[in-house]
């Protein structure tokens, strides 16, 4: 088995390999995990096969893909499935994430990836018994060559920014009607992220996730 083998095989069923590294014994991997692979959204295209899924239709349709989706590509390679919802307890996909080489804590306290930006997020993670080679990591965070540090600016309602998070006032703005413009598309503020421009994701999906955000 190699990296490659399970990248080609999740990139198959709409999902890629965000993170991957062997675990130390404080970062709470499952008992004996040789590597952990972290599984995001491979885009464009993902949003289209979760529409066209049997789940699509059932109350929470995208963790209900992932535990479908996943489980099978854990067991075909033998390795254990591993979810961010599912809890409490919940697995520390956080941690993980940052301490695979790939994701940062951006200008406004947000994860940020080296390929979707701000639009980073997980649908689970595969815990592998062999401790398979990895490839090289990138050399920083896409922040530092980033000059414009749109993310910084970018909320009209002045809920995220260097300063923090302030949920109340984000939650008052995506009442408003100027709000629906993140509702219907996705925080401005993610949007802006460089990276996350690229990274293909419909302005349908994050609207999924807006409401699903504002009204938990």
């Amino acid at each position: 088995m190699t990296y490659q083998a399970v990248k080609t095989a999740a990139n198959a069923v709409g999902l890629d390999i965000f993170g991957a590294f062997h675990p130390r014994p404080d970062q709470r991997a499952p008992e004996g995990c040789g590597t952990l692979l972290l599984l995001g959204p491979d885009e464009p295209g993902f949003w289209d096969r979760i529409t066209n899924s049997a789940e699509y239709h059932l109350p929470d349709p995208v963790d209900r893909w992932s535990e479908r989706v996943i489980g099978r590509l854990a067991a075909d390679f033998g390795a254990k499935a591993l979810f961010p919802f599912g809890g409490p307890p919940y697995q520390p996909f956080v941690s993980w994430a940052l301490g695979s080489g790939r994701v940062w804590q951006s200008p406004v306290g947000l994860l940020v990836h080296d390929r979707a930006g701000l639009m980073v997020s997980f649908r689970g993670a595969l815990a592998l018994p062999q401790r398979l080679v990895l490839p090289a990591l990138p050399a920083n965070s896409p922040c530092e060559n980033c000059i414009t540090k749109p993310c910084l600016d970018a909320c009209p309602a002045g809920a995220l920014n260097a300063d923090g998070y302030q949920l109340a006032v984000c939650h008052d703005w995506l009442d408003s009607k100027p709000g629906k413009t993140c509702m219907n598309a996705g925080c401005l503020v993610r949007r802006a992220c460089p990276p996350s421009q690229s990274y293909g994701r419909l302005a349908e999906q994050s609207a999924h996730h807006m409401r699903f955000f504002h009204k938990g």
